[in-house]
């Protein structure tokens, strides 16, 4: 996996059913994209590789434990900061085991061409997600 060494964090387009699992991010001037619609990851711990970041900041922010078999895409970015972005699809049922973490204002499912078109939403994690459903 290029990237795997030199990356700063990733990202998850978590789908559950239909739906796309975002997240609002918190209001503080300190943070970059305040009150904007994102995604689960975060920045990376030290060692970690991309997966293991990506499947412990899903678990921290919306408690969802997933495997590295749900993650069925991924691709490194460079810019604006290096990040892997992925994906997973999970069944609507497991809406249930969302258990929201400390980190945004809340959290909402969403048709992911409506997160895609959103002005809210992050604009490059627009453009990604776009990509990924492009295939």
């Amino acid at each position: 996996m290029h990237g795997t060494e030199h990356f700063d964090g990733t990202k998850l387009f978590l789908f559950l059913g239909n739906e796309l699992l975002t997240i609002r991010r918190d209001h503080r001037p300190d943070i970059p994209w305040p009150g904007r619609l994102d995604v689960p990851g975060g920045g990376r711990e030290a060692g970690e590789t991309p997966t293991d970041c990506v499947l412990r900041e899903t678990r921290e922010e919306v408690g969802l434990i997933l495997t590295p078999d749900d993650l069925i895409w991924q691709r490194f970015y460079n810019e604006p900061i290096r990040a892997w972005f992925f994906a997973a699809h999970l069944p609507g049922d497991r809406v249930q085991d969302v258990v929201f973490g400390n980190e945004g204002t809340g959290w909402a499912l969403m048709p992911p061409h409506e997160y895609a078109a959103h002005a809210q939403a992050i604009p490059h994690f627009r453009d990604r997600l776009r990509a990924y459903l492009r295939g």
